[in-house]
């Protein structure tokens, strides 16, 4: 049973995130039917930090509540890639070996990579971070677009609000999910949202300096995408033989040109389904899908959300229009 919590912070904390933690497990709502918790607010030493915000905050203790922790937290907080002091990193790794849960919201994930705790195991930080972290910790299977990602004992959230998700999931696993909807509530946040949900970042086209012998065809690509195209027409457009361009294309992007086509062609459904009042039907033909049950098999896949989902999540973000796009002309 989770009782005792103890978050490390490491200076400068992020407030946001670690607002997060207590919020969740330092809060006492016992009078309401909630759990208690033990929590603690640990740093190195037990001295002060500063926030990023600018003011400083006195702890609770130095690292010794981190010892018989049922979940140990890690909110964001220095810059990526600053040392970590060797306490902090040997009280992980010890949390770690007797199993308590061992959890980080945003960058705090690259603390738990610095511990080891990463490799060989799904993680996940905020999406802006998540090429760093595949890349300082090359053994950790990084996630890079989901809320949050739990493998075994521990849990890694994504930036800002996507650590209330991997909070809530845990109290979900370890109180059930009436409670934890009820928390939701009482907290005025989403009752659930599934980890592998999509972080919805925005994925920019390839620049000419990442593919500078295709550019002229993506960028073509870019405005026909409704049409149905195959390899061989792409590489006679590159003036390619198929299979040349086949390599070509996935030595300079890194994907497959159908790979890179459907991606590129939910972009434009989720632009459409932002922007404008088009039917699912309309989209799905003016993004190149066809009919509304691909778009809704491509656009689940890499978003993790159903178009008519997503939609509600962000109607009302740009004003609506008639949706007069179309595909450029020849």
């Amino acid at each position: 049973m989770l009782r005792n919590v103890a978050v490390i912070a490491l200076d400068p904390v992020a407030t946001f995130e670690l607002g997060v933690l207590c919020e969740v497990f330092g809060t006492d709502r016992t009078e309401d039917g909630f759990p208690g918790y033990r929590f603690h607010l640990c740093t190195a030493d037990g001295q002060p930090i500063r926030t990023r915000s600018g003011f400083g905050l006195t702890p609770h203790a130095d690292l010794t509540p981190v010892e018989d922790a049922d979940l140990v937290a890690v909110p964001a907080a220095h810059t990526i890639g600053a040392s970590i002091p060797d306490v902090v990193l040997d009280a992980l790794r010890r949390a770690d070996e007797r199993g308590a849960y061992v959890l980080s919201v945003c960058s705090g994930a690259f603390v738990l990579g610095a511990a080891g705790l990463l490799d060989g195991r799904a993680c996940t930080t905020h999406w802006r971070y998540a090429d760093d972290l595949a890349r300082m910790y090359p053994k950790a299977d990084v996630r890079c677009d989901a809320l949050y990602v739990q493998d075994g004992n521990l849990l890694t959230g994504a930036g800002t609000a996507a650590g209330i998700d991997a909070c809530l999931h845990l109290v979900r696993q370890e109180h059930g999910s009436a409670l934890a909807t009820k928390l939701a509530r009482r907290m005025v946040v989403p009752p659930h949202r599934d980890g592998g949900q999509s972080q919805y970042i925005e994925a920019p086209i390839p620049r000419t300096p990442d593919a500078p012998t295709l550019e002229p065809v993506l960028s073509w690509l870019m405005n026909h995408l409704d049409r149905q195209l195959t390899v061989d027409d792409l590489a006679g457009r590159a003036h390619m033989a198929p299979r040349t361009f086949a390599r070509r294309f996935r030595a300079e992007t890194g994907t497959t040109p159908h790979d890179w086509i459907t991606n590129q062609r939910v972009l434009l459904a989720r632009r459409l389904l932002e922007e404008t009042e088009l039917g699912i039907e309309a989209v799905a033909t003016r993004a190149g899908f066809g009919d509304g049950a691909t778009l809704r098999h491509h656009f689940g896949r890499r978003v993790g959300a159903t178009p008519h989902a997503y939609r509600s999540t962000f109607r009302g973000r740009v004003p609506a229009t008639s949706g007069d796009w179309a595909p450029a002309a020849n």
